[in-house]
Formats: structure tokens, sequence, C-alpha cells
């Protein structure tokens, strides 16, 4: 078992400081003309002014688009979204960001991942995008962990007690990782994350594996919603090639334990009943929502399951708000709420 060190990535559902976000500038997500690009503003904005609705917001934009930027956000927000003026490639700022860790005694880390563009894929562009993990780390007044893995937020779920889900095809993928076994995976995460425990999937959404696609991140798939239980996501329809990717993963966590010894709790998330657009089979996924201050800002389709899905996440989260926002414009670009956020905990 690999030596945990002091740091430890919190769950996503104890107290924030803020959300950090990037604004679509340039790059895949912001599209390939300005109606599109509206459209990825109109949607990005939402998303920032959802999470506002609970804690504050720090969104990355270039130093050409902070004006446009502001007239999107508004400034009627209950909590404040502020913004830090870089050059960047993209928005998914669950990636290329920092992942935020606490030390015992509650100083914030913010570990700074290598960033290749997803495995080097022959569309994207990351110089600017590889320097935003080191950036937001600085300006949120954390301590700078670097790593030499290549790894993504997207890629890791953490349950808060030493538990990680990850995923095979991201981690051990020869476009990140070439050189790396599961040991040296684990014993990176291990000290990165204070995590000993490891749950390997063996793959993502089989959209995910297009050529926009993450090749498996873990957060559009399962999620802990509490320590001992996983919510995943679950497509019904045996005509969908996720049928058979549901099945496969449930069975894997039906077989592991977590942390503490605990048998997981797997509760079924159901799948928009859309199966596919123009593209083919999507990837729509309830899964990857934002858990914030009292809230939970949750991806919907105008799908006959919306209500279905939305039910279930007031379930597993008590006590939280759930805020729908329709996340069709992000899965076209490749992610979902939760791709485009990254929380930062609160810290001593």
């Amino acid at each position: 078992m690999p030596e945990t060190t002091a740091w430890r990535m919190p769950a996503e559902w104890t107290p924030h400081e803020r959300t950090w976000m990037a604004w679509p500038s340039a790059g895949y997500a912001l599209g390939e003309d300005e109606a599109e690009a509206d459209v990825a503003r109109r949607t990005w904005a939402d998303v920032a002014r959802a999470v506002a609705r609970f804690e504050p917001v720090t969104t990355v934009v270039t130093g050409h688009d902070i004006h446009r930027c502001r007239e999107y956000l508004g400034n009627d927000t209950a909590h404040p979204i502020d913004l830090v003026i870089a050059d960047l490639d993209d928005a998914w700022m669950r990636d290329i960001g920092p992942t935020f860790v606490l030390s015992p005694q509650g100083r914030l880390g913010g570990v700074d991942w290598v960033f290749n563009g997803w495995g080097a894929q022959e569309w994207a562009s990351w110089e600017n995008d590889a320097r935003v993990g080191a950036l937001v780390a600085d300006a949120a007044g954390a301590k700078t962990i670097p790593s030499p893995v290549v790894c993504e937020g997207g890629a890791i779920h953490v349950d808060g007690e030493g538990t990680v889900l990850l995923t095979e095809t991201v981690q051990l993928d020869p476009g990140r990782n070439p050189d790396l076994t599961r040991a040296d995976v684990e014993a990176e995460l291990a000290r990165t994350l204070g995590v000993d425990t490891f749950i390997w999937l063996p793959r993502g959404l089989t959209r995910d594996y297009d050529e926009f696609g993450t090749r498996g991140h873990v957060d559009i798939c399962a999620t802990f919603t509490e320590p001992g239980r996983v919510l995943l996501h679950w497509q019904e329809d045996p005509s969908h090639p996720d049928h058979e990717v549901s099945r496969e993963l449930e069975a894997v966590l039906r077989e592991a334990r977590d942390s503490a010894g605990r048998p997981l709790d797997v509760v079924r998330l159901p799948a928009p009943t859309t199966l596919t657009d123009a593209e083919g089979p999507v990837d729509w996924s309830y899964v990857n929502h934002l858990v914030t201050n009292g809230g939970v800002v949750a991806c919907t389709f105008e799908d006959p399951n919306d209500e279905r899905a939305l039910a279930i996440l007031r379930e597993v989260y008590p006590g939280r708000e759930v805020v729908a926002v329709d996340a069709r414009p992000l899965y076209d670009r490749g992610g979902g709420i939760h791709c485009i956020t990254q929380q930062q905990p609160e810290s001593a």
C-alpha cells in the first residue's frame, strides 16, 4: 500500500472558499462562428451564475475578453464573481486548474499536474493552459505542489477519507503516462491527494473515446456522494453502447471496498432517454454535477429523465438546493458542468 503524506484532498461536499472557472475565449469550446461563441459564453455564464447563488466564483479570462466576460456574467449574483486575467487555450478549469488539497493544519495546497491536452490530442493546444494550474494556485494563496504525472481533475473523484475513483484508460494512457505503472500512479496520488485506496474502473463512457473526448474521465461515470456511497451513470437502453459499460462499472464498484473497508452502496443515476445526436451515441450524464455550499448545480438536457435525475440528486444530497442548467451546449463541446468548475476548499 502506498505511503500517504500530510496533504489530503477534501471531498467535494465539504465547505468551499470558492469555485474557479475559465472563460471560453478561444479554442474548441468557443466554437467556429459568432453564433456558437455566443452559446458557449451564455452557457458558461449560466453555470457561473448558478454557482454564485451558493458561493463566490473566480473566473480566469484573457485580457482581450474581460469586458465581454463581465457583460455575460452580470453583477447581480448573491455571491461575487471575480475575474483573474491570464492567457488561455480553452476553458475546462477542472482539467487545467490545480487540484486543491489541505494540510492537517488546514493550509491550502494546489496540485499542479502536467497538462498535455488530454493525452496530446491532435486538435488540442495547451501552451497557455499548462500554466494555469500554478497560476490559479498562486492566485488562491495556495502552496503549489508540482507533480510529474499527466492528470486532469476530471480523472479523479475522492471520498475525502482515503479512497479515489479513477480509470485505467486515462491514468495509464500512452498519450499521458506511457512509462507509468498502476503502482507508480498510486504512489503519486498517495503523495499528492493523501489517498490509500484506489478503485480502478476499466473504462469510461463510449463517446468519450471519440476525437474530442478525454479517453475515459471518471467524473462523467461515477462520483462519491458521501463515504461509502457512489452515484453511477446508468444507461437503461440496451441499444446504447453504454448499457454494457454501466454494467461493467457497476460490477467493479460492487466488488470494491473503500479505505474503511466498507462495501460501496451503488446508486444508479439513469441516463437521459436521448440516445444519439448528429455525431452518434451521446454521453449525456447527470453524474457530471458540482456540489457547492448548500447546493448542487446539475446538468439537464430537456429530457424526460431530467426530473428523475434531479429527484435522485435531492435524495443523495439532503438539505441542498438542486439547481439545473441546460448542459447540452457543454456536451456538444466535450464536457459538462463538473468539467468547467473546480472547487477550492475552505482553509485555515
